[in-house]
């Protein structure tokens, strides 16, 4: 906003605060404001000043004599600096000394301006006049700088409330050619977000997860079985055990997974970090500690963060999820084939802080519990 553009009425009737230990001076210089248009308050000393800064309404300008006795200028403006309720009041020195160190320092001391004695009063009022309008800028900018910030917040929140439902679709549109997962991907996302917290301060993980990451692997759990759109049905909801072929088929889903996310990589031709860790899990999640998973063969660390916390949480919902090939576990059973799988199907760091936590894990799988 150009100060010159703003009208010379926006600051007639601006209350201003002068300080003086002499009352000729600010008899003087009162008036003077006074039939400028501008409201006056007097102050004779600093500890005054003070009183008079706070009061409501307070100053928009501060006129300030530099030299008075009990507590000076420079004084009365490094208190006036120190609280937040008169920080930003801007404050224009006036006294006698008139050379560059005094200048200076005025300056150091955050005054917004600096005028030599004796006054000239067509200097005062257009140094006033100056300052108020720059107020009267600064507050034009922080009401617009606030609204642009509400508008950008909003359009995040809604940006990612956009990427949250098409997520949440593309993991339904898995669900339905597997029907009786019903819940399966809150419950997994609120697994693997709760565990990726809990190792949030382990020595391992430390520089890995931070509030961001959690964040995105929430984002990125839904479609982690993703890939099973690509398998028949005849394999995905057959009720017996598979062949050795519709195994090798239903594993598959890991790859089709990773490679659908890939190939959305490549449309929008930008990364994408949770579409990475989406990809990561979609991949992985099947990978063992052992090294005797797919489709890899991965072992240990060389698997992803992000898909071993998948991998235990994936486990465990399936344990005590009924399947058209079996029945829900009690929550007591699953515990102990996790518990014996440390060190073999998953990294027993994380199993030690998904057993530690166990009931907040129950807890979760409870709020989204299937309806039979």
């Amino acid at each position: 906003m150009d100060r010159a553009a703003i009208p010379v009425d926006a600051v007639r009737g601006s209350l201003l605060l002068i300080v003086d230990d002499v009352p000729t001076n600010l008899s003087v210089l009162g008036q003077l404001l006074r039939d400028a248009g501008y409201r006056v308050k007097a102050a004779t000393s600093g500890p005054a000043a003070l009183r008079y800064a706070v009061q409501e309404p307070k100053p928009a300008l501060i006129l300030l004599d530099v030299m008075m006795p009990e507590m000076n200028g420079y004084q009365v403006l490094t208190e006036l600096r120190r609280n937040p309720a008169t920080e930003d009041i801007p404050v224009i020195f006036l006294t006698a000394l008139d050379n560059a160190q005094d200048e200076e320092r005025g300056f150091q001391h955050g005054a917004a301006d600096y005028i030599a004695k004796p006054i000239k009063p067509e200097v005062v009022l257009a140094r006033v006049r100056s300052q108020l309008m720059a107020g009267l800028a600064r507050e034009w900018l922080r009401d617009k700088n606030a609204a642009l910030e509400t508008e950008v917040a909003r359009r995040m929140r809604e940006n990612e409330l956009i990427q949250t439902v098409s997520i949440r679709a593309l993991a339904h549109l898995a669900e339905t050619r597997d029907p009786e997962t019903g819940n399966h991907i809150l419950r997994t996302q609120g697994y693997v977000q709760r565990l990726a917290a809990l190792l949030r301060d382990h020595p391992r993980f430390s520089d890995t997860i931070d509030d961001a990451y959690i964040k995105m692997l929430a984002h990125s759990a839904p479609l982690h079985d993703i890939g099973k759109v690509g398998i028949p049905d005849s394999v995905l909801q057959k009720p017996g055990r598979l062949t050795d072929e519709e195994w090798r088929i239903m594993k598959t889903h890991a790859q089709l997974g990773s490679a659908a996310i890939e190939l959305a990589e490549h449309d929008i031709d930008e990364r994408v970090e949770f579409l990475a860790l989406a990809k990561e899990v979609a991949r992985w999640h099947h990978e063992r500690w052992d090294g005797r998973g797919y489709p890899d063969g991965l072992a240990a660390d060389e698997i992803p963060l992000s898909a071993r916390l998948m991998s235990i949480a994936d486990v465990f919902d399936a344990l005590i999820s009924k399947r058209v090939y079996k029945e829900a576990l009690p929550f007591d059973q699953a515990r102990e084939i996790i518990a014996a799988e440390s060190g073999r199907q998953f990294d027993p760091d994380v199993t030690s802080a998904f057993l530690s936590a166990f009931a907040e894990f129950v807890a979760i799988a409870a709020t989204h519990r299937d309806e039979h």
